[in-house]
């Protein structure tokens, strides 16, 4: 299945996970399921350079949010959503304008600092299999199902 493909299915909600789970699916298709075992799992925040949208050919090191497989193939990589550190409630109205959306994720391993992260719903990243550096902690089930089901009202 093409990435194009794939990520169409996981935000319609017919995605079937890379490999079996006994955990229940998320709404989307994808399947909670983080594993310690340095290779990305739906429900980690991973670390990996994404570029910006304005210019892809420059970017930055940040962390990011697993949800799904990008394909069957084994070098297709993951999708996934950006966090940040910025606080974006004070200026949500100024980003939904401009079409973008955040939503508060609470704090986790993945900032040694502490701070509270937001996840961006609406910019989906493509992480090649080659792109991640780390695994940074896992997502709280509960947050991880709240995520999905924001991002996919956003592609209603």
């Amino acid at each position: 299945m093409s990435i194009a493909k794939r990520i169409s299915a996981f935000f319609s909600g017919t995605s079937t996970p890379s490999r079996p789970s006994t955990q229940a699916p998320a709404p989307g298709g994808s399947t909670y399921a983080p594993e310690r075992d340095g290779e990305p799992d739906p429900g980690e925040v991973v670390w990996a350079w994404v570029p910006y949208e304005d210019d892809p050919s420059q970017g930055k090191d940040r962390p990011v949010l697993v949800l799904d497989t990008a394909g069957d193939g084994p070098d297709d990589g993951w999708v996934g959503l950006m966090l940040s550190s910025q606080d974006h409630d004070r200026d949500a109205a100024d980003e939904a304008r401009w079409g973008r959306y955040w939503m508060d994720v609470g704090t986790g391993g993945w900032d040694p600092q502490g701070r509270p992260s937001e996840v961006r719903l609406d910019r989906l990243i493509h992480l090649e299999r080659g792109g991640v550096r780390r695994e940074g902690a896992a997502l709280d089930e509960t947050i991880f199902t709240s995520v999905v089901e924001a991002r996919r009202g956003l592609s209603r």
